[in-house]
């Protein structure tokens, strides 16, 4: 049989009737989880039901940084008890992502393999800017910005986050060190805090947002008027101490409530008067809260201060509910008000591409080959699926990147470049994945002592690397002139003697494309090993077909 390997289709919505999804997000102070019913007709989602432990992950040793073995254990107790929740919402997929505390861990690798070989649940390292990217979509399913300049604030544990968007492509993202955890742990060791050290505090924080706050500043037009958005727990405690001084209660939910300046720095001065034992006998605040909520509101108000905002509107949709949004992109089920956001990995590709002066001529027909082979042994030779496709395409556009430092050892400039780039839409995983991918196109096959491949954090992912990359060494010999010189490729399967003939159907009739074929020839032998099948190069004008078996 002969299957001629075409482009790939626009992406259709994998689901088509309702279903459940849960969100979970390791924090630096607490882990969440959010269940949502998906409506893929709408498209929409509704939150079913939401879950939330104080684990603090962000207690780690303070002589390593590590994650200490007492939180790791309560952190996975934490995380099986919401699988079993999860499980009796009969949830379709968990979708996890680890933040800040794990981030920075010494040990943070180490405990996601941890939960995925005692859970088998996979929890996806994310960078800051793609914890700001993923608040902007939760909080842009819940609040309409109407065109108009906003900016959203997350504070977190160990983070806080800053995004400047008007509803469309966001024009700032930005994480800083500053969290209620991190601060409260490192500058506050009175109760009540001490007036040199709450001025210290005061002016750290100043410090650390100096350099976010100018960049949103130099995105802003002239006069604009700026409005900003406040979205977690810390900033959700503020606003209840807030309507409960003011209106006796506080509304549930606090989505959509408003505080003004002078409300935010007013709670401030009360909390700082008072040890935690006595803030923690104000409503809805609890004892956990209540040790690390100064540090949140001063980081709120300075903010506010530097940004000369006057107003701050609440928003209970943040990062959970970002990941279900993302979700939905990543499946083709949103394409309307966020439908920039469906595309915001190949924009960042080619971002990164031309910064690193990639010939893109060259790398596009490499990663076009590379996705007909894909296709074509998909169900054949390999079970992988459009996920692990698209990570294929990317590390195929970037693969020579590394040609912008020295095209000597130029796949592991390849490697270090792209995973140090900021490649938005993408978890640290699959950041991994791809500078592997194209860490691989040449030289020698992954080997286990190399240590970007021991990065990689199960043996799925290992697989896949060796076997795509495997794919790519291909893709590229087919375009070893850089030129064209090969205008399709169709395969033929042997499967009785395990051989994949690849017909090679010259641009040019009378080019005997012989270094492509001797480059085949040459790469082959990684993808043989792995596969264990052999590969014959045909040229010819038309593939001549070949029954399967």
């Amino acid at each position: 049989m002969v299957e001629t390997i075409g482009l790939v289709q626009a992406p259709t919505p994998v689901w088509q009737e309702n279903r459940t999804l849960a969100a979970i997000d390791l924090g630096t102070n607490s882990i969440h989880m959010v269940l949502a019913q998906i409506e893929p007709t709408l498209p929409s989602f509704s939150i079913v039901a939401r879950e939330k432990e104080t684990v603090r992950l962000g207690d780690r040793c303070w002589e390593t940084g590590k994650l200490r073995p007492e939180v790791v254990e309560r952190a996975i107790a934490c995380l099986g008890r919401f699988q079993e929740i999860a499980k009796s919402y009969h949830a379709d997929r968990i979708v996890a992502v680890a933040t800040s505390a794990v981030r920075e861990a010494p040990n943070g690798r180490d405990f996601l393999r941890q939960i995925d070989k005692q859970l088998d649940l996979k929890v996806n390292l994310i960078s800051g800017q793609e914890e700001a990217r993923r608040i902007y979509l939760g909080v842009l399913s819940a609040i309409e910005f109407d065109q108009k300049s906003h900016v959203v604030i997350d504070i977190g544990g160990g983070s806080t986050e800053l995004v400047l968007g008007d509803g469309g492509e966001p024009r700032v993202l930005n994480s800083t060190k500053v969290g209620a955890v991190r601060l409260t742990s490192e500058f506050v060791h009175t109760d009540p805090i001490s007036n040199e050290e709450f001025h210290y505090l005061r002016a750290y924080i100043r410090g650390m947002l100096e350099r976010p706050v100018e960049e949103i500043r130099t995105h802003l037009n002239p006069q604009e008027e700026l409005r900003m958005v406040g979205t977690s727990g810390t900033i959700e405690a503020v606003a209840a101490l807030h309507a409960h001084q003011v209106y006796g209660s506080a509304p549930n939910p606090l989505n959509g409530y408003s505080i003004g300046f002078k409300g935010i720095q007013e709670i401030v001065d009360r909390l700082r008067k008072l040890p935690v034992k006595q803030r923690a006998e104000l409503p809805g605040m609890s004892e956990r809260r209540a040790e690390i909520i100064l540090a949140g509101a001063l980081i709120l108000k300075e903010a506010m201060a530097m940004l000369g905002v006057e107003t701050l509107t609440i928003c209970d949709r943040a990062l959970r509910e970002g990941l279900i949004v993302d979700w939905m992109l990543t499946h083709g089920l949103i394409s309307d008000q966020l439908r920039y956001h469906s595309s915001v990995r190949t924009r960042s590709v080619y971002k990164i591409a031309k910064k690193y002066h990639v010939n893109l001529n060259a790398s596009e027909r490499m990663a076009q080959f590379a996705l007909r082979l894909f296709d074509s042994t998909q169900g054949i030779l390999h079970q992988w699926q459009a996920e692990e496709r698209e990570l294929l395409w990317a590390a195929a556009v970037l693969h020579n990147c590394g040609l912008y430092i020295s095209h000597n050892s130029h796949h592991k400039h390849s490697y270090y470049l792209i995973r140090h780039s900021e490649l938005f839409g993408y978890t640290e995983t699959e950041l991994e994945i791809i500078a592997n991918l194209a860490r691989y196109h040449r030289k020698s096959p992954p080997k286990k002592k190399h240590d970007n491949f021991r990065n990689l954090t199960s043996k799925k992912y290992r697989r896949l690397v060796a076997q795509l990359s495997a794919l790519l060494r291909l893709a590229i010999a087919l375009d070893r002139r850089q030129l064209g010189a090969i205008r399709e490729v169709t395969c033929a399967f042997d499967e009785k003697n395990q051989i994949l003939y690849l017909h090679l159907e010259p641009t040019q009739p009378d080019d005997d494309c012989e270094l492509e074929v001797w480059s085949l020839n040459y790469k082959k032998e990684v993808f043989e090993q792995e596969f264990g099948w052999q590969i014959v190069p045909k040229l010819e004008s038309t593939p001549a077909p070949l029954d399967r078996g």
